[in-house]
């Protein structure tokens, strides 16, 4: 299935290219290696692509880089995001940088955590009571009240093409078949999925979600958006319930497949690359690991590139689940 014609998105290569000059070098460049331990474990060649190897532990500060960039740049002075945690962190990192308020709204479900750093950040935290989609609620609410900005991951352009940017340094780096991604409201999905399909179209991009967040994955298969009543991981990172219709559309065009995978091969995940990688990741990070768990045949003497994209854990929560496999079990 991959190899075929790029289709248009919203999303622009030229534009990509320009952000890297308008994203501090520290989140770029992050390493890329073969990881040949892992590799013997799971039966084919594995690379990873180290998104956590920045100050905010993820590869969203490469998005609210350009955010915040173009705010300064237009005077703007405020911004509010709504987020699972690493958007918040980032957002928080990159306003304060160039002078901006932040506001982040986040449920009280996140992982202390992540809520915590967002504080050390600078940013101002609400809390909301209930999941992230009524976090994205509030955070609309706040930005029509203020008249401010609102960041809406993987809507606004921006977040997507910062992410795009990891696709420009896969593609330069050596071949390989496959790279995973993990899938939650698809900025990554969408940015590191058309580059790929412009640049090296014969890379299959290979999205994977939990069992328990389901909701893009099934909105790909049905082509339209899929919407659901709860989502029940411990990958907070990629637990959305309602799939924004233009970023559908956008995965549509450049991923080549959407798997599902469940909570114990997460786990199975996160335990192999701290064993073999000597990493530790939050679970969303694990994703690409659990899907080669779940088809080993598929990927059998493949290459395979997976995305770290995150490492902000809460210690107690990934002792639990690496040491005792703890954890909800969806489906």
């Amino acid at each position: 299935m991959y190899g075929r014609d790029v289709l248009e998105t919203r999303l622009d290569l030229g534009r990509i290219h320009a952000a890297r000059d308008m994203i501090d070098p520290v989140f770029l460049g992050t390493p890329l290696y073969q990881c040949d331990a892992l590799g013997r474990v799971l039966g084919c060649t594995v690379s990873v692509k180290l998104e956590t190897a920045n100050p905010v532990r993820s590869f969203k500060a490469r998005g609210t880089e350009l955010v915040a960039s173009l705010l300064a740049e237009r005077g703007e002075n405020a911004v509010v995001c709504a987020s699972a945690g690493n958007l918040g962190q980032a957002l928080g990192w990159s306003g304060r940088r160039r002078g901006l308020d932040v506001t982040v709204v986040a449920s009280r479900r996140a992982p202390a955590a992540k809520l915590d750093r967002i504080r050390a950040l600078g940013a101002e935290l609400e809390l909301a009571d209930g999941d992230f989609e009524l976090a994205r609620a509030r955070a609309a609410d706040i930005a029509g009240q203020r008249g401010i900005r609102l960041v809406e991951d993987s809507l606004d352009i921006e977040t997507c093409e910062g992410a795009a940017t990891i696709g420009l340094e896969l593609a330069e780096a050596s071949t390989f078949d496959s790279v995973l991604i993990a899938l939650g409201g698809g900025a990554m999905a969408t940015g590191v999925g058309h580059v790929l399909r412009t640049l090296a179209p014969g890379v299959e991009v290979i999205c994977v979600q939990p069992l328990g967040a389901p909701a893009m994955t099934r909105s790909w298969h049905a082509r339209h958006v899929v919407t659901t009543e709860s989502a029940d991981t411990i990958a907070d990172g990629v637990a959305g319930r309602y799939p924004i219709p233009e970023v559908l559309d956008d995965l549509l065009a450049v991923a080549d497949d959407a798997v599902l995978v469940r909570e114990s091969s997460i786990i199975a995940g996160m335990r192999m690359l701290l064993e073999h990688a000597g990493l530790v990741v939050e679970p969303s990070a694990a994703l690409g690991v659990a899907a080669v768990l779940e088809d080993p045949d598929r990927f059998a003497g493949r290459h395979v590139v997976t995305v770290i994209c995150g490492g902000n854990v809460d210690l107690d929560a990934y002792q639990r689940w690496v040491h005792s496999g703890e954890g909800p079990s969806p489906g």
